[in-house]
């Protein structure tokens, strides 16, 4: 009887010690530029050594903020630091939408995938191809399965990209769009 009182009294006394607390991870990569919803989120229990490093952290026991979108990408499983967080205005990230055929994109092409995109021109302009966007985040794409038609590919860009991509679309007579993930 002794015993399994100690035992029942060790193991509540450590369960009373635990010292972790919830802060919000990603649910699944999640690209700069985005939007965050509840779903995008998950709660998981940390235990920090230093207490201040809860700070530099998103508590899972607080409210997003409103229209909170994402600086920079933040893949599954990581933790969400405050400071990856901003409003529209401060992401300077455009959202760039993409016509691409879909035996032109990779069927592993899916949110948070880093791409590269490239256009080659099959009118008269044949010198007008090449890497007209490199290393773009992917923030939206629907899976391989569900396309009709042409398979739009939404992307985050900066606005000296969307000029530029705009720029050498402008210049070619039928240009044909190429995803290449890595």
């Amino acid at each position: 009887v002794i015993v399994m009182v100690s035992v029942v009294a060790g193991a509540r006394l450590l369960g009373s010690a635990d010292e972790s607390v919830p802060v919000w991870a990603a649910a699944s990569d999640l690209a700069a530029g985005e939007e965050l919803a509840g779903d995008d989120l998950r709660s998981q229990r940390v235990r920090f050594v230093d207490p201040a490093d809860l700070d530099r952290y998103l508590a899972a026991d607080v409210p997003l903020p409103a229209d909170a979108r994402l600086l920079v990408g933040v893949g599954e499983g990581e933790l969400l630091p405050r400071s990856a967080l901003g409003d529209a205005a401060e992401t300077g990230v455009l959202h760039l939408p993409l016509a691409v055929e879909p035996t032109l994109v990779p069927r592993s092409v899916r949110t948070g995938s880093v791409v590269s995109v490239y256009v080659r021109d099959t009118g008269p302009c044949r010198a007008c191809e090449g890497a007209a966007l490199e290393g773009v985040t992917v923030v939206d794409a629907p899976s391989a399965d569900d396309l009709t038609g042409a398979r739009q590919v939404v992307v985050a860009v900066d606005q000296g990209q969307a000029d530029a991509w705009f720029s050498l679309l402008a210049g070619l007579e039928a240009p044909v769009v190429t995803v290449a993930a890595g």
